[in-house]
């Protein structure tokens, strides 16, 4: 008895199929029949976390971090790939635009599986490459070059390495010589680390051991086979850096770029070539270069190198051997050659890949958007025809930027025009006719006499970055997304897409789920910070709910070294605020920025040490981050706020986006406490006003003395009387 297919799906609904996908493991039934498929939900769980494997937006920018909070009613794909795909066929949110022909059946069943389980886990997976090493001819009693392999944890948790040790009957003649690995080490989700060997054999002949490493991963422990020969006397030896060359897609008739071979004399003795050559059926497209050479032997320990070049003469796959013959203990090295002609293979997309307008106004202002068209192929694009037919409301407008040809890997951008005269729905779609396969992008809008919203972009062109150093980022472009309509919308979505998208980042205002209400506006603020050198691309992705979809093109070109060496004057470059009383009032001190160049300087941060902060006013500078314009100048105001009593030392570092260059002011000031007297006890105090102590007790200790004093002066004053009387 066979299990139909409507059992089939109440199993996977009740969940008895949905640990089995999970795991990734194949069902057979008892009757013989077979599961078609069994999902990875892992793999699901990394598609969802990270989009396509060819570049482009992942799931979490509409349905948030995890499919359990079912944001966007994601859940209904749970376990179902079918209601995944007419969603994306329906561009439901603008997923088709998204999505359309970037997953492959496998992988939107194994999103279904992790939709399905988003709690999936997996332990640790080990393994090792290469997971045998072969040691070449060693003379007996000496030592060879160490030689590693590398050991992987490709699982999702960590593995625990318990014991690295040599096993096998000659184990004597191996030694560990190092590496990175180590027992009681863990090594995280996909870290690698190595472990190294050495071969000194102690007899003639083949020699063989392996190393045993202990782990937590299933099967408890990994080996890799050694092997080695001992030879009696000196001999060369001969390693490879590379046992196979391949070099892709290379246009027909065009020299493919060089790849270069690099051999080593791994040996005790000279290292002499007999021949270098080429076999097979396609030998003749390959040319051969380098400094190997049959009239120049290598030394033990040196190199050389052998370069090889492809032009193929016709479409295909091809393939040779380079072979290498020489002295060496360990026999002849084969390397073998692959790649594949490519005829000139014209090839263009459009950007968005569906149109939008939603809804609009009946007899209201002419609607324009932007489809951008993209050379992907490997020639020149020539550009025949590019036209709109179906419903006459819908028009190329003016001002497009595509002419007759497209150069390899460039765009250019075609406006569509929607003028909603009678209410109903419009429906056209763009042609492109060329030398690559033609192209048709459906094209909606409804035009209603209902209020609607109307989502309109500030930018309707590319946005194009200036160069920018790798890693660093650009000054940041703001796009206004304004509501001109008279309903309110909402965003949808809101999101990046390509495969270079994460060259570029989304901020500002607008967000998933925000209201934009008649009049209104928000804005998209983007920036450029590239990955790796070369053109960057990526596009912005604006759909409402009232079914629109915009999108901006965002451009730019990532440098390996500083565009530019940026100049900022300070003055003054260091203050001294003096003493002040903690608790008192903030001092503040205003010092002038300047750009003396003539290119804006984007001033990214100011980093402030010590009891010291920014001041914000309307005649200072704006906050950070922010552009200062060529030849202009502005207030960076500085407050201190007195704290610890003592020295406050502290600065102000201002950077850029130039990383290599800071600025920095020395701030200093000095704190004191405040203090007043305390009074205590029957302490004199100066009450009188007259520098005499008086006590309140009356007890003054002055008193005495002053009696002592006046009498002293009656008596002597006396006593001059008496002796006036005896002179007269």
């Amino acid at each position: 008895m066979k299990l139909n297919f409507r059992f089939t799906r109440l199993l996977r609904q009740a969940g008895v199929l949905g640990a089995a996908l999970t795991a990734g493991i194949a069902i057979e039934l008892a009757t013989g029949m077979s599961a078609a498929y069994a999902a990875d939900a892992l793999n699901g769980k990394s598609l969802y976390l990270n989009g396509p494997v060819s570049g482009g937006t992942s799931c979490t920018a509409c349905h948030g971090a995890s499919p359990a909070n079912n944001v966007n009613g994601i859940l209904r794909g749970a376990n179902n790939p079918t209601e995944i795909s007419n969603a994306w066929a329906q561009n439901k949110g603008g997923m088709g635009t998204l999505y359309n022909n970037k997953f492959s059946q496998a992988e939107i069943a194994d999103l279904a599986a992790f939709i399905g389980n988003p709690s999936v886990a997996a332990g640790p997976i080990a393994s090792v490459s290469p997971a045998s090493l072969s040691f070449n001819g060693t003379t007996i009693g000496q030592t060879s070059t160490a030689l590693s392999t590398t050991v992987s944890n490709t699982g999702s948790a960590a593995l625990n390495i318990t014991a690295i040790a040599l096993t096998g009957s000659n184990s004597g003649d191996f030694s560990l010589a190092g590496g990175s690995c180590a027992a009681g080490a863990a090594l995280a989700p996909a870290a690698t680390c190595t472990v190294l060997a050495t071969f000194k054999p102690t007899a003639q002949g083949t020699r063989s051991s392996s190393i045993s490493i202990s782990h937590n991963a299933t099967g408890g422990s990994s080996l890799v086979s050694l092997s080695g020969t001992g030879n009696a006397a000196a001999q060369a030896g001969v390693a490879v850096s590379a046992t196979s060359l391949n070099f892709g897609s290379v246009l027909v008739n065009a020299a493919s770029a060089a790849q270069t071979i690099t051999i080593t004399n791994s040996g005790q003795a000279a290292l002499n070539f007999s021949s270098i050559g080429l076999t097979g059926t396609n030998a003749t497209i390959f040319a051969l270069g380098g400094s190997c050479s049959t009239q120049t032997a290598v030394a033990a320990g040196g190199q050389c190198t052998v370069t090889v070049q492809a032009t193929p003469a016709t479409a295909g796959a091809f393939a040779a051997a380079l072979n290498i013959a020489s002295n060496a203990s360990n026999g002849s090295v084969v390397v073998s050659l692959a790649g594949s002609g490519a005829a000139a293979t014209p090839a263009i997309i459009a950007t968005p890949s569906v149109l939008a307008f939603g809804a609009q106004t009946v007899g209201g202002n002419p609607v324009t958007q932007q489809i951008s068209l993209s050379n992907t192929g490997n020639v020149v694009l020539t550009l025949s025809a590019v036209k709109v037919s179906g419903s006459s409301a819908i028009v190329i407008g003016t001002g497009g930027t595509c002419g007759s040809s497209l150069a390899v890997g460039a765009s250019c951008n075609v406006p569509v025009v929607f003028t909603p005269a009678t209410e109903g729905d419009a429906s056209a779609s763009l042609a492109v006719t060329s030398n690559a396969a033609a192209l048709q992008v459906a094209i909606t809008g409804t035009a209603t006499s209902k209020a609607v919203a109307k989502p309109v972009l500030s930018d309707t062109g590319t946005v194009q970055f200036t160069d920018t150093q790798v890693g660093v980022s650009s000054v940041k472009h703001t796009t206004t997304l304004s509501n001109t309509g008279t309903a309110a919308l909402k965003i949808t979505s809101l999101v990046l897409n390509g495969s270079q998208l994460n060259d570029f980042s989304l901020a500002g205002t607008c967000a998933v789920n925000g209201t934009v209400s008649p009049a209104a506006s928000c804005t998209i603020d983007t920036i450029f910070k590239p990955t790796s050198a070369g053109s960057k691309t990526a596009d912005v992705l604006v759909v409402t709910d009232g079914g629109a979809q915009l999108s901006v093109r965002l451009a730019g070109t990532g440098v390996a070294i500083p565009v530019k060496t940026v100049t900022l004057n300070i003055n003054p470059q260091s203050f001294d605020f003096g003493s002040a009383t903690i608790g008192s009032a903030s001092l503040v001190k205003r010092f002038t920025l300047s750009n003396p160049s003539t290119s804006a300087i984007a001033l990214t941060n100011a980093a402030f040490t010590g009891p010291y902060a920014a001041v914000v006013d309307s005649a200072s500078c704006p906050r950070f981050p922010f552009s200062l314009q060529a030849n202009t100048s502005c207030e960076l105001v500085v407050s201190y706020t007195p704290a610890n009593a003592g020295a406050n030392n502290g600065s102000v570092v201002i950077s850029s986006s130039d990383t290599t260059t800071t600025w920095s002011i020395s701030l200093a000031a000095t704190a004191v406490t405040a203090t007043a007297p305390v009074v205590t006890g029957n302490v004199p105090r100066n009450e009188g006003g007259g520098g005499c102590s008086v006590a309140r007790d009356g007890n003054d200790p002055m008193l005495p003395i002053l009696v002592m004093l006046a009498a002293a002066v009656i008596v002597w004053r006396r006593r001059q009387a008496r002796q006036g009387a005896t002179q007269k």
